[in-house]
């Protein structure tokens, strides 16, 4: 048997390529939309991929199935649990397309894929068990066990009421997810946990970096699975929906475009590089500039203004872009070397934003906007100095940290659901945007510029008392 973890560390995301030696076939597990990676992984081990499988409806990446089933003619198996409501609507007529039921099996080669529900995170969501046939197994070794249990964690059952709006879902999802649990009691020790998120990632609350585990392991210190083995329910359900940060605003466009099938790509965008002229006939295009600079001290000291400070590494990509811009908005990418233009355009499209209209070296776009008068300066302060005396105060960390410590007086809008609450803020005088460090606080700081507001980004813990915001 070969598998192969694929890590995404823009979305903390890993996909797994199953393949059967002896046949030279290939199944990809929770696929991202850029399929071109896992044909390449195949290809390159002499293994064919003709299948794809999913344990979810995702809500923080489009999937990747579709386009592998209509441009590369694999075939494919989804969930046909939880009800009409959480199922594929794309895959119900699709030929190619195998809906799976509680024990159901797939094989590829010799390797056997079997299917365990295991709703609570979502009400579809399947977990795979994988024996190994071909290698003379008859017990499973490997546990997929996408959103459902992580190295640390659990995934989180509010999503489809704090992301996808399904009022009253958070608390029965937590009750589903205790005994979903609960029933893994009955499964080997020994099988190797294969989790679909890591560390970074918004889809549970405190994952693990470790990028697999072992099921023994999990029961002994993952504390929400040892909880719902150990305790009860009640104990479970208030522990598990407290302290859970709030979604990115993208989620529930994902929710919505996974169900009904995400738009088949012909082939990845390819940004013209833009020129000075591009930039000044862009008013019609109105785009969301992406300064992809790595320093955010930088950024704050000369920014083409409205742009958004949004750093290639980690998850600030999908963070960043996911939480402001809409599908239907044009991007353009102020890069700090051309390299940065593939993987910035592969980020974008995995959650859905298409429309990347061009890209610019940051520092010719600079160079115009100061001829022009559009380069913009924003004021920093130090943490230490803020009081509640200071003038509007936004603070852009999770409710959970700011009821755990903050400035008297400040507004507490997360930085990934600004732009619909952004009417919250009071009007008049500078805003004093702070989060823990000021790394979010700078994300925010373009989003404001953007909408005519004076904005003054605060580096750095603040004073909150008897503690500092971290």
């Amino acid at each position: 048997m070969f598998l192969r973890q694929i890590h995404n560390p823009g979305l903390a995301q890993y996909a797994y390529l199953i393949g059967c030696q002896r046949t030279g076939e290939a199944v990809v597990i929770d696929p991202l939309r850029d399929v071109d990676q896992y044909l390449a992984i195949a290809a390159e081990n002499d293994l064919r991929l003709t299948a794809a499988a999913e344990t979810h409806i995702h809500a923080d990446f489009l999937s990747g199935v579709r386009q592998l089933v209509e441009k590369h003619g694999a075939k494919a198996c989804v969930s046909g649990l939880g009800g009409a409501d959480w199922q594929s609507e794309w895959a119900r007529e699709n030929p190619a397309v195998r809906v799976l039921a509680d024990g159901d099996s797939f094989h590829v080669g010799k390797i056997e894929i079997r299917a365990v529900h295991t709703p609570g995170h979502t009400p579809e969501h399947l977990s795979y068990l994988v024996i190994d046939h071909g290698g003379g197994a008859e017990e499973p070794a490997l546990f997929l066990t996408g959103d459902f249990i992580f190295v640390g964690d659990v995934g989180r059952p509010d999503l489809l009421e704090s992301a996808a709006g399904v009022a009253g879902a958070m608390e029965p999802s937590a009750r589903t997810l205790y005994a979903s649990l609960r029933k893994t009691a009955g499964l080997p020790g020994h099988l190797q946990v294969l989790p679909a998120h890591g560390a970074g990632s918004a889809c549970g609350k405190a994952l693990g970096a470790v990028p697999s585990s072992v099921l023994d392991y999990e029961r002994l210190y993952n504390r929400p699975l040892r909880e719902a083995l150990e305790e009860d329910e009640q104990v479970f359900v208030d522990d598990i929906l407290h302290g859970q940060p709030e979604p990115p605003r993208y989620f529930a466009r994902m929710k919505r475009d996974n169900k009904l099938g995400p738009k088949v790509l012909e082939a990845l965008p390819r940004p013209n590089r833009w020129t000075r002229s591009d930039l000044e006939n862009s008013g019609d295009l109105d785009p969301w500039f992406l300064d992809l600079r790595h320093d955010k001290a930088t950024f704050m000291r000369h920014h083409l203004r409205g742009s958004l400070h949004c750093p290639l590494q980690g998850v600030n990509v999908s963070m960043v872009a996911g939480s402001y811009i809409d599908d239907d908005e044009a991007v353009v990418l102020l890069v700090e070397d051309e390299g940065q233009v593939d993987e910035a355009v592969r980020q974008l499209v995995r959650i859905g934003l298409d429309r990347i209209s061009g890209w610019m070296p940051a520092g010719e776009a600079l160079e115009w906007a100061a001829e022009v008068g559009l380069m913009a300066k924003t004021e920093r302060m130090k943490g230490a100095g803020l009081t509640p005396a200071t003038g509007v105060i936004l603070d852009v960390r999770t409710s959970v940290e700011h009821e755990a410590g903050a400035v008297p007086g400040a507004v507490n809008i997360s930085s990934t659901r600004l732009r619909a609450r952004h009417d919250e803020i009071p009007q008049g005088g500078p805003i004093y945007v702070h989060c823990g460090t000021g790394k979010r606080a700078s994300f925010v700081v373009g989003y404001l510029e953007r909408l005519g507001r004076e904005v003054v980004w605060v580096d750095g813990p603040v004073p909150t008392g008897s503690a500092c915001a971290v």
